[in-house]
């Protein structure tokens, strides 16, 4: 599986989070637009954002024309975030996580949102 972050690990998370039935059932009557981005990473500066739209899910490369929230952070904590050793509002309250747009977006949309987290466990799964 495809270091974190990278090009080819976006990809494997397309690829998972378009084939995740509960995810595209918990998105259905819903749209949202995450952008995730990095300031450093494996190859650069980095970024991607989860589409989730009424029942269709996509993940894309670089940056949404339109999100309702993004999140902004370095490499290292993003990847902490990812394997559980850092919990998000741990790094938000330490000034290393930002966000932005409408976080309140997560609670409106938190059935959608909290199978994200299932998604990124397949892929770090498969990875290990």
């Amino acid at each position: 599986m495809p270091s974190f972050a990278t090009a080819a690990w976006i990809a494997a998370l397309h690829e998972t989070a378009a084939g995740d039935a509960e995810l595209r059932e918990a998105s259905r009557g819903r749209r949202l637009v995450l952008q995730q981005r990095l300031s450093d990473g494996p190859e650069g500066p980095t970024g991607w954002f989860f589409v989730l739209d009424d029942g269709e899910v996509a993940v894309h490369p670089g940056d949404a024309p339109q999100a309702d929230a993004s999140f902004s952070t370095d490499h290292e904590t993003a990847r902490a975030i990812h394997e559980g050793r850092l919990s998000p509002l741990a790094a938000f309250l330490s000034g290393s996580l930002r966000v932005g747009g409408n976080p309140l977006v997560l609670l409106e949309h938190q059935q959608a949102f909290g199978r994200l987290g299932d998604v990124f466990a397949a892929v770090r799964a498969a990875r290990d």
